[in-house]
């Protein structure tokens, strides 16, 4: 006789879920978000003092340094994240989900207090660069082990529990592009902007670690871990009856387990590496080089890229993941999902259409920024819903002892669409 699950009382565990999402993503977000901070701070001296008696000059005389930062830093993001997340898939069996999950939320912590110290300390160039550089790279690797525990620890749980970290991992994007529309909105000084970010980002980070300590708490989450212990004992003592009957090698069948985990989701694994892929080789390279048609130099002008590009796409989808929490259609074993993110290729050309400058090679065709705006609304809501429905449905086909490492196996493919479409954002752009 099946035992019935107790209630998430309060919604408990899937607030704490969102919590941790929120968690996951914000650091990163406000590290991005406070980019010309940083690159403010690698400007050349000589340079700095040439700009100030020649105004024309302020943007076209940039120090190596600052005009190499975009590109490193995504490389110092993307191939920590990429690296660390497969590493996790593979060894999460064999450290703690509490080690895991605890020690990179203290790690980044930690790596942000450290950030926020600095902005107060005068640095050489070289030094910061080189320092800032080994704490993206920290944000990126713990985040990815963060992202993974998690997404694996959501898969022990019912479909709609993915659900909350996803919508967390939305808003840590519509935070940050909020913050950015206030600076400018604010006029305040850029050193006392990026010190309330990274402020901000560390008691995120404190309240998702109170959250996690919560977590074991409560009973909900109790009954499926005790669950998952309980279906794994049960299995270790069969495939230990067959050693003894001299039917089977454990190092064997553990190897045979995750290629035949990654069997029964491999197209859906696909699907969430294809969507983001698609999502990160437009937004930003793309997108966030489209001018104003109307905005006439005024202030349209000034918040147009911080409005229509960064705050529209992460509330569309921060929307997009939350609808899943309602609303999962096409099932799991629709062909009509992956068929819809394939149909995803069209915003490719469709951006590059609009009025992306500077350009060499396409016309523009969608003049209006209503285009633009109308373009990015369907983009980003198709995103957020796409990649969470692949997310939920991924832990759910396989059985239930297997769903940690399926959600383990559906983030290392999240992060390899993360580094594919940062790879791909340079050709992109180099062919508008």
């Amino acid at each position: 006789m099946a035992i019935s699950s107790p209630k998430d009382k309060y919604f408990g565990v899937w607030l704490i879920f969102f919590m941790l999402g929120l968690g996951t993503l914000l650091p990163w977000n406000f590290f991005m978000t406070a980019t010309v901070y940083f690159t403010s701070r690698l400007k050349d001296s000589s340079l700095v003092d040439f700009s100030a008696n020649h105004t024309e000059a302020v943007g076209e005389h940039r120090s190596i340094l600052e005009a190499k930062f975009n590109n490193v830093m995504t490389i110092c993001a993307m191939l920590p994240l990429l690296l660390c997340t497969c590493l996790n898939s593979f060894l999460h069996s064999l450290i703690s989900q509490r080690l895991r999950v605890m020690g990179s939320l203290l790690v980044i912590m930690l790596v942000f207090i450290v950030t926020a110290i600095l902005v107060k300390v005068q640095m050489e160039a070289l030094p910061f660069f080189s320092i800032t550089m080994v704490k993206i790279i920290i944000i990126n690797s713990f985040g990815a082990v963060l992202q993974g525990s998690l997404f694996g620890m959501a898969g022990l749980l019912p479909t709609s529990y993915t659900t909350p970290i996803m919508s967390g991992q939305g808003l840590a994007g519509t935070f940050a592009a909020f913050a950015m529309i206030c600076a400018i909105a604010s006029g305040s000084e850029l050193q006392d902007a990026a010190f309330g970010y990274f402020i901000t980002a560390c008691v995120v980070i404190f309240l998702a670690v109170l959250s996690y300590v919560l977590l074991p708490k409560l009973v909900f989450f109790q009954f499926y871990q005790e669950r998952n212990r309980k279906q794994r004992s049960d299995e270790d003592n069969s495939v230990n009856l067959m050693n003894q009957n001299g039917a089977a090698d454990p190092n064997i069948r553990q190897n045979v387990s995750m290629i035949g985990i990654f069997k029964k989701i491999w197209l859906l694994a696909l699907s969430v590496c294809f969507t983001f892929t698609i999502t990160i080789g437009i937004f930003p390279a793309i997108t966030a080089d489209t001018k104003s048609t109307i905005g006439l130099e005024g202030s349209w002008d000034q918040y147009f890229i911080p409005v229509s590009c960064f705050l529209l796409f992460n509330l569309c989808d921060w929307g997009g993941r939350s609808l899943t929490a309602v609303c999962m259609w096409p099932q799991k074993d629709s062909l009509l999902l992956p068929v819809s993110i394939l149909c995803r290729l069209v915003f490719i050309p469709l951006f590059m259409l609009c009025n992306v400058h500077p350009r060499l090679h396409l016309p523009v065709f969608f003049h209006h920024d209503g285009w633009f705006i109308f373009f990015m609304v369907l983009f980003a809501f198709s995103n957020g819903y796409l990649a969470s429905l692949c997310m939920c449905f991924g832990p759910k086909n396989v059985l239930p002892h297997e769903a940690e490492t399926a959600g383990t196996i559906m983030a290392f493919f999240l992060s390899l669409g993360l580094a594919s479409g940062a790879a791909l954002s340079f050709i992109f752009r180099a062919m508008v």
